[in-house]
């Protein structure tokens, strides 16, 4: 009896220690196909480098509420949350399991936040925004769909065995996002549940390039195995070569924000003010595309995707005269430049989209080296820091484990 007993403890003490050892600890050294790395410094310090930006990002933005985790908008402010942060924080612990002891933890403190705080439209989803404001405590797509890749990722890196079934929620989110936050007929991503699907000024139509994370439904297509995700790529990746074939647009860039026009059977930027500000050209939301998409050209060697990325790479490069400071906060799609400074939410995606391309070494090692150690504010290192996880190789697909 004795012995039985020790053996169920030890049993289950090894069990438990076992799904708390991640599976792909970091770094990781992903071998991308076709692709390049940064060439001035060693992978030991690529990783170096990749594992002290981790480090100041948890401290400055992470914020711990009795057991439950968040992540701040503001290093000086830290009293918000939106669910981009939570997705965005929820990807990087899961990342940086085995470097940081407690990446479980907070990870597993994020999401429960994220589930604390739900939508309340679909309770499936998290609200947009932390403290809620009345009439707005509904979903951002970018967020959900974010935090369920995170899921993804957890499960392959702990196991779904745990206090948290990570494969299981991740579906459960899958499903109330292809429920509440996908065009029925467009098959594009809506705002957020609030939508409306034939909405007079929002709807199925109107979309936001920044929410086209081409690399997620690819992966979701593979693990989720829901028929729709094939067509949600296609969808996305027509509506980025449309506006990108657009006679006005100079750039090959896209704006943040975009919708059907019926008349012309053509996509188009929305009007300037459609949600936020500079919505009809590639501002804050667009700046994302780069990164997005071309996490599906570096992942999967999509060649649609690819051309996408590259149009945009090659504007920029000529741009900006090869020179990652030299690229604006934002641009009009007629190649005008909107903001008169750099920032390593715009300059940082051109490092992913630059990794898929041979001929742009001495251009990605500038990229890298202006971003490796520039600190700025929630937005502009979280965007940063999941770049430099794809450049460095230290970013993996969960639907290939």
């Amino acid at each position: 009896m004795y012995f039985s007993l020790l053996f169920m403890i030890l049993s289950t003490t090894l069990f438990a220690g076992k799904t708390m050892i991640p599976a792909h600890p970091f770094p990781t050294h992903i071998h991308y196909k076709n692709t390049i790395s940064p060439s001035l410094y060693s992978q030991k310090e690529i990783d170096r480098y990749t594992l002290a930006f981790y480090n100041q990002w948890k401290k400055s933005f992470l914020i711990k509420e009795r057991d439950l985790y968040r992540i701040a908008t503001d290093k000086n402010d830290t009293s918000r949350t939106v669910s981009e942060g939570q997705g965005y924080g929820m990807l990087i612990t899961a990342y940086f399991a085995g470097a940081d002891p407690d990446a479980q933890k907070i990870f597993d403190g994020l999401f429960r936040f994220a589930k604390a705080h739900p939508s309340h439209i679909c309770h499936t989803l998290m609200t947009w925004q932390v403290p809620e404001k009345k009439g707005e405590s509904d979903s951002a797509f970018d967020g959900d769909a974010d935090i369920a890749y995170a899921l993804l990722v957890a499960d392959k890196q702990w196991g779904s065995s745990g206090k948290i079934n990570y494969k299981k929620e991740a579906f459960q989110i899958l499903d109330a996002i292809l429920r509440y936050t996908f065009g029925k007929e467009s098959n594009l991503p809506l705002l957020g549940d609030w939508v409306d699907q034939n909405g007079k000024k929002y709807n199925q139509y109107t979309t936001r390039t920044s929410d086209f994370m081409i690399g997620h439904f690819r992966t979701f297509s593979r693990i989720h195995k829901d028929k729709h995700w094939a067509k949600i790529i296609n969808a996305t990746q027509i509506a980025l070569q449309q506006i990108q074939e657009l006679p006005e647009n100079k750039s090959a860039l896209v704006s943040d924000f975009i919708y059907y026009d019926k008349k012309s059977r053509h996509f188009k930027p929305t009007a300037r003010h459609f949600l936020e500000t500079e919505d009809d050209s590639y501002y804050y939301n667009a700046c994302r595309v780069p990164w997005r998409v071309g996490t599906d050209a570096l992942l999967n060697n999509d060649t649609t995707s690819q051309r996408i990325t590259q149009k945009m790479l090659y504007w920029v490069w000529l741009n900006s005269g090869k020179k990652p400071q030299n690229i604006k906060a934002g641009y009009h799609l007629d190649g005008k430049p909107i903001g008169n400074y750099p920032t390593t939410a715009f300059i940082a995606p051109f490092g992913v989209a630059a990794k898929s391309n041979p001929h742009m070494q001495e251009f990605l090692d500038s990229l890298y080296d202006y971003i490796k150690t520039r600190h700025e504010n929630y937005y502009e290192d979280s965007i940063n820091l999941l770049c430099q996880l794809l450049i460095t190789n230290n970013y993996w697909d969960p639907a290939n484990y």
